[in-house]
Parts: structure tokens; sequence; C-alpha cells
């Protein structure tokens, strides 16, 4: 039995016939301009760095084809044949999905770092079942800037677009039964879904940036407008040169003027999707309509599809990576030859819609089971026999410090990965605290509503140290947490993302913007410690912040400097004592990526200390700034580095991050920092 949505009072067609429609040779050639913007783009062609619109061009494609294709179905047969449209879907895009994702896997298993593995495993599992965009989202992936991106990435867009073809032909054949007396309603709902979706573009790209690039709500309004498109052109041929010309030099513009630090999607989007439209509404295009812009048009699919993955393995260097992208254009065309079309037009479906049904959620359960498989039986990191414990040989030596400088020395010309590592790379990598979960640790987005008092160690106690910062400053969270309690204290905990805790004017990187949240946190935290009437305040911050203030400065160092006085005289009038705890070190990449890549030699991993202790005239400025005052600054780099930073310390892994420590690290060193900070309460207090 064939499922359909009939519109009343029309004649219905014969299910196995397919709904003609006028091919378009512009749009095909528009294609190849959206996928050329893209590979170029993530090839690094210089000039070229907004290429990430193609996929915005995509997106309005998508949403002009298949609402033309389901407006026609509608008009000459009367009903919309629900099972056949997906099975077209199914049979035209999962056969080569599948077969890159295992393709990709495979050559994850094999070239890529051993503990990236299970996260690239569950990334195809998203790609698989086209949840790709949510879980970049929910893990407030950053398109622009993630140092270490998935093999799966570029499957976000795909899983928009599926989204939007699960719920479109339902949504249109639903309204047109529904709009039969009412011819306005399809083109009236889809105006005003449109119109909330791009203001929620513009609203998230403020609030929540991963969400607004990766997004299903705030990217439907794309397609959107590509569906009005169709619905709006009525079938006429007039050609409107001129305007096709403009929307091509449209999105070129956007591409060449764009890049990472151009806020977007939101209102950026436009010209990227008003141009497309301008290209679809003239009517055709001599330069799209040539063969050459046809044929890569054509291989867009498997190119995009290809490409990604194969520049993640490409090694560095522009003529490198353009060489891997041009193999990832010949794979496109092989499999187009051999699998796609082969695929596509076999008789074997055709007749029947829910063969190619059946044989599409097969290949997604194969592509979903074999990347389910990889997370549960990853790659293991080659690991050396166990080593002493770093703790118990700091708690038994005569000179602690002494010690740790001894291991940290060792560390240096360590060779394997010890068996007892602690943390290990997957625990590290996931690593949340108590501030995190409670909401004490506030994010780049949302106001401070912690869901507790951001009380720790002993809560009831009468004396109280506040931890007050940014992420820098929460790296320290476990080694405060085991003082505090030593001391009988009460822990308090203020931090949030990128925000310092000098009184600095800063830019949020994501949606570039001022980030006027940070300044009202500030404030908002400095009152509540004079409220609390604290007797420690423990304050620290990264010194990564010259890119990230406002206005240019000419004299960023002294910006810095009257920021931390400012924020040290308010802290003083607020606080029995105050200390300042210095930075750590900012590493190259991800530490675990390293040791894993060298599991014989991880003393190679150490970078040498002046490569990735950053600011030192920063540094030296909050030093002075606080001397200045009468507040200690506590230096935490002897602890972490003596002509290099090793990556592990006996069996301790001292980042969970390129910049931040792990907790088992952060409790080794407590007993240092113990007697650096001011116990004692002050004179006049």
């Amino acid at each position: 039995m064939t499922t359909t949505l009939v519109r009343p009072e029309a004649r219905p067609a014969p299910a196995a016939e397919p709904p003609r429609h006028r091919h378009r040779a512009d749009i095909e050639g528009l294609r190849a301009v959206a996928v050329l913007l893209v590979v170029l783009a993530h090839v690094g062609v210089p000039r070229l760095a907004g290429g990430f619109v193609g996929v915005d061009v995509f997106f309005v494609i998508s949403g002009f084809l298949i609402t033309s294709l389901l407006r026609a179905e509608l008009l000459r047969t009367g009903r919309l044949d629900l099972p056949r449209f997906y099975a077209r879907r199914a049979v035209r895009l999962l056969p080569l999905a599948t077969l890159v994702i295992a393709s990709t896997l495979a050559a994850a298993w094999w070239l890529a770092p051993p503990n990236r593995f299970g996260g690239y495993a569950a990334d195809a599992v998203g790609a698989a079942t086209y949840t790709m965009n949510l879980r970049l989202a929910d893990a407030g992936t950053d398109y622009f800037a993630d140092q270490a991106p998935s093999p799966f990435q570029h499957f976000w867009s795909l899983a928009v677009e599926e989204q939007f073809y699960l719920i479109w032909p339902v949504l249109i054949g639903a309204l047109a039964i529904w709009g039969r007396r009412r011819r306005w309603l399809p083109g009236a709902v889809l105006s005003l879904g449109t119109i909330a979706s791009f203001a929620w573009s513009v609203h998230e790209l403020g609030r929540a940036a991963p969400w607004a690039y990766f997004g299903s709500l705030s990217r439907a309004w794309e397609l959107g407008a590509g569906a009005l498109l169709a619905l709006l052109l009525t079938g006429t041929r007039t050609k409107r040169p001129w305007l096709g010309w403009l929307g091509v030099a449209a999105v070129v513009a956007a591409a060449v003027l764009y890049d990472e630090a151009t806020p977007f999607p939101g209102a950026a989007a436009l010209a990227p999707v008003l141009g497309t439209i301008a290209v679809i509404a003239a009517g055709g295009n001599r330069l799209l309509e040539t063969w050459p812009m046809r044929w890569v048009g054509r291989m867009s699919y498997g190119w995009y599809l290809w490409h990604w993955p194969m520049l993640f393995l490409a090694p560095a260097g522009l003529p490198a990576r353009a060489g891997f992208a041009a193999a990832a254009l010949g794979l496109a065309a092989i499999s187009h030859h051999l699998l796609e079309n082969p695929v596509r037009h076999h008789r074997f479906w055709q007749p029947y819609p829910r063969r190619g049904l059946g044989f599409g959620f097969v290949l997604s359960a194969a592509a979903a089971g074999l990347a389910a498989l990889g997370m549960i039986f990853p790659p293991l990191v080659p690991t050396g026999e166990a080593v002493p414990d770093a703790r118990r040989l700091m708690a038994r030596a005569v000179d602690p410090a002494a010690e740790l400088k001894h291991m940290i020395v060792a560390g240096q010309s360590a060779t394997k990965v010890p068996e007892n590592l602690t943390p290990q790379f997957e625990t590290a990598a996931g690593e949340r605290s108590a501030p995190q979960d409670e909401g004490c640790h506030v994010g780049l987005t949302g106001p401070f509503a912690p869901r507790t008092d951001c009380a720790y160690a002993d809560t009831g106690a009468d004396r109280t140290v506040v931890l007050f910062g940014d992420s820098h400053a929460l790296q320290w969270f476990p080694a405060l947490e085991d003082l505090a309690k030593k001391h009988d204290w009460r822990l308090r905990v203020y931090t949030r993302s990128a925000c310092s805790p000098a009184d600095l004017e800063l830019q949020e990187r994501r949606a570039q913007r001022r980030y006027t949240e940070c300044d009202t946190w500030r404030r908002q935290i400095i009152k509540k410690i004079g409220k609390l009437r604290a007797d420690l305040v423990v304050v620290s911050s990264s010194v990564n912040y010259r890119a990230l203030l406002t206005g240019e400065p000419s004299d960023p160092d002294a910006v810095w400097r009257a920021a931390w006085r400012r924020t040290l005289d308010r802290l003083q009038r607020a606080a029995g004592q105050v200390a300042i705890l210095g930075d750590t070190p900012f590493l190259a990449g991800d530490p675990a990526d390293c040791l894993a890549t060298r599991p014989a030699a991880i003393g190679t991993c150490a970078p040498p200390a002046d490569m990735v202790v950053l600011e030192p005239g920063w540094r030296a400025i909050q030093r002075a700034t606080g001397n200045e005052v009468g507040i200690p600054t506590v230096d935490p780099l002897p602890w972490l580095c003596a002509q290099r930073c090793p990556l592990v310390v006996s069996n301790r892994l001292v980042y969970r991050d390129s910049n931040h420590m792990t907790a088992a690290y952060a409790k080794l060193i407590a007993p240092l920092l113990d007697p650096k900070l001011p116990w004692h309460p002050r004179p006049d207090r």
C-alpha cells in the first residue's frame, strides 16, 4: 500500500509516475560555485576565507528544488507520494554517505591519534543519523577556531538539510489540504516561519554562537527562502541575465569579504542567500550553464563529502592541501559513476518505494553500527610499566618542592606513557568540576544564575575563601577545595569563561561583539564578595586577552595595568586578604594527541618553556601591580616547567587540554600552593 497525502477534489495519478520538472542547468552550475567556495576556503586559499557561505547557497538551492518538486507533484497529481519521496532521497544520498563514513572511520583508525578515535566514532554516529549539527552545537564547537575538528564535522550541513527534508514534505502536504480554499495559507505559513527563523538566527548569534551556526532553527530560514521562491515562481521562463550576474557577484563578494571574524550567520548570511535567490530568479546564466560548471555541480555532493576527510589527513601547506582536494574531486567522480548513479537508477527499488526506504534504513543502521563498534572497541594507546605515584612520592619527601622539580626534569626525557597514567586520556578530556555542573562557573553566554550557593569544602565554616576569575581560575578549584578542607574554611567559587577578573573591556570572540555579560558578571561578583566579607580572595586570570581588547588601544600594556589596579583596589576593600595566582602555559595543541602518537617518546612532547609561557610582559605587569598594593602573586610555573614543560610528571597527566591543568595535577601541587597563600587575617580587619 502506498501512503499518500491527497488534496481533495483532485484526480490522483498512478503512484509509480514520478513528478516532472524542468531541468535547470544554471542551478547545476550554481552548485559548482557553492562547492568550490567551500573547498577552496577549507584548503586555505588566500582571500577566500569566507567560502563557508557556499553552504548557505546549498541551503537555498535545496529549499527551492525540493519545494518545486513537491509543488509540481501536487499540481499534477493532486497528492504527495511520501514513501516515494523519501525513498528517492535515501537511494540518492545514503550509499555515498555510508561509504564516506566507513572509509573515514578506517582512515582514522590507522592514522588519527588513538585517544581521539572514540570521539570520532561518536561523531560518525551523528553523521549516520543526520544529527551532527546538534552534536556540534551542544558541544559548543567553534567552526572558525576549533584546533582539532572532527573528520565528520562537515556532515552538519547535510544534517540540517535532511531534517528539513523530513519535516517539510509532510507540512506542505498538510498545508495543501488545509489550504484548499485558502491558497494563501502555505505561503503565509512559510513566510512567517522564515521570518521567525531569521530573527532567531540573529538572536542566537548574540546569545549562543554555536547554536546560531549549527542549529536547525537558526538555519531553517535559508531553506525557507528557497522554498518561498519556488512558490512565487509560477513557471515563467523569462530570463533576467543582469539579475543572475548580480546574484553571483553577491555570493562571491561575501566569500571574499567575510572571514572567521565575521559574525555569522545572522544578518551577514543575507548576502549569499539573497544572491542565490537572485541567480535562481534570473532564469539562467551563461557562465553557470557551461559544461565545466555543470560537471562540477554534478560532482558537488560527492566532492563535498570526500574533501573534508581528505583535508583532515592532508599535511600543512597550500600546495599539499590543494592536491588532496583535487584527489577528493577524483574520488567524487569515481563514486558518482560507480556508486551513486548505478544505485539511483537501479530497477530494484524504483517500482517499489518501500525497497528504497528499507535499503536506506539498512545503510544508516550499518554506518551507525560500525561507528558504535568503534566507540566500544577503540584503538589502545601503548603503555609502559607503572611508575611510582607522584602524590605518594611528594608526601614522603622531606622537600616536596624539590621532589616535584626532580620529577619535572625527569619528565623531559621520559619514554613511555605509564600504565598507571592519572587521569586517563578519555577521563581528562571529559573532566567537569562541581562549579560547572552547578552553574557557579558561567559559560560565554547566560546570566549568573547558580543552582546552589556555590559553597564547597567546609560549608558551615566561619571563614571563607573565594576563587574568582576566568576558566584559568577554575582549574585551581580541586587544589583550593583540598586546602579549604585542610584549614576548615568554606570555599566559594565564582568564575566565567573568557572573562578576566581584571576590569577590561573585552570582545566576545565567537560572536565578535562587546562582551557586556563579562562586565555585568564582574561587578556582580565583586559586590557579592563584599557582602560575604570574604576572608581571602584568590584571583586568577589568563593573560591571553591582548587580541580581545576593545577599541584597539594604542598602549595595551597600560590598559592591562590599569584594569588590574582597579580590580585589586575593589577586592582589597571587599575582602580581608587577596592573592593573585599567575597563569599557566598555553600549549600549541592538545597534549593527549602528542602523547598518544608518541607513546614511546613522550619526553619529546614537552615544549620549551619560552614557547608556551605567553605574554611575559603582562605577567610582570600583573605581579608589579600586585606588589604596589601589597598583594602577593603566586607564580605556578616552577611547578609545571623546567627548561621545558613536560606533559606527564611521573604518573600524572598535567593538562586536560591545551591550556588547563587536570584536576589530578592541581591536587598534586596543592601542598606547594598552601604556604604561598595568606590564610591569616589582615591586621586592620
